[in-house]
């Protein structure tokens, strides 16, 4: 590729001219934007989003997100007002469930660096006079930083400053095809002609689908329609005087700008609705309605003619189902009983199968990006994100949540991406817990042990399509059995969702006997070839050249030395590793790097290949799991027969299993692989060897209690491609001797130097469990935020693991914030168990 790449953008709405804007200010100059519409208005979301911006999110990504759009726009000016009106954002409350939700949402929003904070229903009425006096309100969450994006201005403003930086506009010019060649991108069709390429960016919205069908690259997003209506103008005595942007404008004989606001943006979830002010207007959005999938090509193209009225995205409005949301909103807001619906439409947004956007480059094509499914919202941190990622090879904020590739094969069917996506249009404004799984599709992916595990009464959470086991009611017999030190705390109503106390049950056998953990789901490469040594030695952290039998835990980091994963690299033999990873991101990695290698050097080329679903695996741990492998096998897994971090074949009752001596619960034991039709085999086979030393399933609620004791980071919730291996407490697995990605940039950093370290905290009351990203508070300010949690079974006290600045040292007293309610920590000495190391290693 050349130093300037020929870029060629696919879009014109907030997205695309973003995309533009953001790399233009890094220095990219030969850039082309293609839009089907006209220019003036293209047609798509972007021409009719009514604007909203709600910052607070779960997800810190999509928060940060958010705030640079603020920011963003509020930077840009047309005719001496900016493209944002910060009038702030109210969400109100009208059931107690939803205003603890409001709690929570606060304590996101002190985590994520956004100014919050619960409000009385007073309060309410006097932030917005509109509100109902009735009693229905409960309280609120204001945000004075929220508000309403001018998107259509911000789009000719950005059209207008990146034109005169040289980027070129075609309008009226539908994409009919891209070329590519040997794994590339080189170009778009276009009606008018090629436009040659090396970088093509999709930023179409809901035509995503269709141009990545163009290059063979499926987009998991689904068109649905969306009601919003505006009113009549309010009566003289009820609207209000707007301020917008500094200008002042009555509602009496002078006009009106039409989309003018003063009150905060207002959301009504409990009842699917939000608000806004049009002039003296009000807008209403509403997503109670059923969900209405469209096919972005049953639209047809768009005309040279696009108005507020008349657009692609903008579908014939049916009164029938905004009727339940009219009755709600005159309740909420009387005024609007003395106004009726003026105009009405179902207008065109994205939605994904997990809510989230679809970020990144494709993991089968190179040259190929995409930043889909985008809302306003959350637009110009998006297109910053990637804009980072093109020219500096990483976005500072993690895309994990985003990436294009992070979806399972079973997960981009068209059936699926239509009834998760259609379910997350339902679900937009529900309380969600953070362990709720869906209710459907469900049984996509089970292991070879799943008819066991359901005789054992596994209850099931869903993860990447596969059927997960958190524990066994079969354990519950135990529970009269548990010592008092091991006896389950009890919970809150919050936390004890998708919980049982039969984790303790198994946690305490697991500690104290033995017991059998399905890993099956963990994802397994199998990566051979004369050239595999070269690519894992470039590619991790750690020396992975040893003679086979060797098993190391390694990092892979990105060229900044954030850390993109952490793996588990065995050799098996000398030209074959199994390669333990966090999931198809890594795996359109490793492939993408392996095709490169091959392609470089032939004569060291390597194949990379998923064996997941070809393969199971079963963890044996606990101090007597040596006795029960030994009635079923005559190998040796003796301490010196099998070591620590290492591997071999071996035959257990008969069935053919490559065993890693490793774990991740802090006990000794194994990882025992096998291929899915001899699965059942070896499950039944330990079972019965089990029996007499009373070895239990254990789940993932256990498991997760136990790593945590133990100090076991989880990729993707406590260490992101936003933190280095030193700040994370991973150094010990760089080896600085050798020559890796992302070596480069830790020159001079050192845990000497880090400003922030990922902590564990004990909970000071023994008792108050929380769930992550929760805000962890220092001398009484926000410093830092939860990344995992859970009840520590083993040491008998609630642990969760933090972000906190590295001025924070051990024994230092913190609070966490739980649902507005302070719950004193104590940073801890980790890991909490075994520190020595003896119960693994022996």
């Amino acid at each position: 590729m050349t130093s300037k790449p020929r870029v060629v953008i696919i879009g014109a709405g907030i997205v695309g001219t973003n995309v533009a804007d953001e790399l233009v200010s890094r220095g990219w100059s030969d850039i082309t934007i293609v839009e089907q519409g006209p220019l003036q208005m293209p047609g798509g979301s972007t021409s009719h989003a009514p604007g909203l911006v709600f910052q607070t999110n779960p997800s810190k990504t999509m928060t940060l997100f958010a705030r640079y759009t603020v920011e963003k726009l509020l930077s840009l000016k047309s005719g001496g007002q900016s493209c944002f009106n910060q009038v702030g954002g109210l969400e109100v409350a009208t059931t107690p469930e939803r205003l603890a939700d409001l709690k929570r949402k606060q304590g996101y929003a002190h985590s994520w660096g956004i100014d919050a904070r619960i409000i009385s229903a007073e309060e309410c009425q006097t932030l917005y006079p509109s509100l109902t006096d009735n009693g229905l309100i409960l309280g609120g969450l204001h945000v004075p930083t929220d508000g309403l994006a001018l998107a259509a201005r911000a789009v000719q403003v950005l059209i207008k400053r990146t034109k005169d930086a040289g980027v070129r506009y075609l309008e009226m010019t539908p994409v009919t095809g891209i070329e590519k060649s040997n794994g590339k991108v080189t170009g778009v069709v276009t009606s008018s002609g090629v436009i040659p390429a090396d970088i093509v960016i999709s930023c179409a919205g809901f035509w995503g689908v269709e141009v990545g069908a163009m290059v063979g690259v499926p987009i998991p997003l689904l068109p649905m329609a969306h009601q919003y209506v505006k009113t009549t103008p309010l009566a003289h005595d009820e609207s209000t005087t707007n301020t917008t942007n500094g200008e002042t404008l009555t509602n009496g004989d002078a006009p009106i700008d039409p989309n003018s606001a003063s009150l905060p943006i207002l959301r009504y979830q409990d009842q699917d609705l939000y608000y806004r002010e049009h002039g003296t207007q009000y807008g209403i959005g509403y997503y109670g309605h059923k969900p209405m999938p469209v096919v972005a090509a049953s639209l047809g193209s768009t005309p040279k003619q696009v108005d507020e009225k008349n657009m692609p995205s903008r579908l014939e409005f049916s009164p029938e189902d905004f009727e339940p949301a009219w009755k709600l909103s005159q309740e909420i807001l009387p005024a609007l009983q003395k106004c009726e619906i003026a105009d009405g439409f179902n207008g065109i947004f994205s939605f994904t199968p997990d809510g989230g956007p679809l970020v990144g480059q494709a993991p089968n094509i190179d040259g190929f990006y995409v930043a889909e499914a985008v809302w306003v919202t959350h637009s110009a941190g998006v297109a910053r994100a990637l804009a980072e990622l093109l020219t500096d090879g990483k976005s500072k904020i993690d895309l994990a949540e985003c990436e294009l590739a992070r979806f399972e094969d079973v997960q981009l069917t068209p059936q699926f991406v239509s009834e998760t996506s259609q379910q997350n249009f339902v679900e937009v404004y529900d309380i969600l817990h953070p362990l709720q799984p869906r209710d459907s599709p469900r049984c996509l992916r089970v292991t070879p042990f799943y008819a066991r595990q359901r005789e054992l009464g596994a209850f099931f959470l869903e993860g990447t399509g596969w059927e997960r086991p958190f524990w066994y009611e079969e354990n519950a017999k135990l529970l009269k059995d548990l010592p008092p030190e091991w006896q389950p705390k009890e919970r809150d109503a919050w936390s004890s969702r998708y919980y049982s106390p039969i984790a303790a049950a198994e946690a305490w056998k697991t500690r104290t006997a033995v017991a059998m953990y399905d890993m099956t789901p963990l994802r397994r490469l199998e990566i051979t070839g004369p050239g595999a040594v070269d690519l894992l030695m470039r590619l991790t952290t750690g020396t992975v050249s040893r003679k086979p039998g060797a098993v190391t835990y390694t990092l892979l980091l990105d060229h900044q030395g954030g850390v993109r994963s952490d793996i588990t690299v065995a050799r098996i033999s000398e030209e074959l590793y199994q390669v333990g990873v966090n999931g198809p991101v890594d795996t359109a990695y490793f492939t993408r790097e392996a095709r490169l290698q091959t392609q470089r050097t032939p004569e060291r080329s390597v194949h990379v290949r998923d064996i997941t679903g070809g393969t199971c695996c079963i963890g044996l741990w606990g101090p007597l799991s040596r006795d029960v492998i030994a009635s079923v096998t005559a190998d040796d897994f003796s301490n010196k027969g099998l070591t620590y971090f290492r591997c071999k074949k071996a035959s257990i009752a008969g069935v053919p299993v490559t065993a890693l001596r490793l774990s991740y619960v802090g006990e000794r034991g194994w990882e025992l692989y096998a291929s899915a039709e001899n699965g059942l085999r070896l499950w039944d086979a330990l079972w019965r060897a089990g029996q007499p030393h009373g070895i239990v399933a254990g789940g993932r609620t256990a498991f997760n209690s136990l790593r945590l004791e133990k100090g076991f980071r989880l990729w993707g919730a406590d260490v992101t491609t936003e933190h280095d291996p030193y700040e994370a407490g991973l150094d010990f697995a760089l080896k600085l001797d050798k020559s890796f990605v992302g070596k480069t940039a830790l020159f001079g950093r050192s845990k000497k130097t880090v400003t922030r370290r990922l902590r564990c905290l004990t909970v000071d009351d023994g008792v108050s469990v929380v769930l992550g990203k929760e805000p962890v508070f220092v001398n009484g300010q926000p410093r830092g935020y939860v990344t995992s949690a859970a009840f520590g079974y083993t040491v008998g006290k609630p642990i969760a693991y933090a972000w906190l600045p590295s001025a924070v040292n051990e024994g230092d007293a913190v609070e966490i914030e739980y649902f507005g309610q302070r719950i004193k920590a104590t940073v801890t000495a980790e890991p909490l168990y075994d520190p020595q190391m003896s119960r693994l290693r022996g």
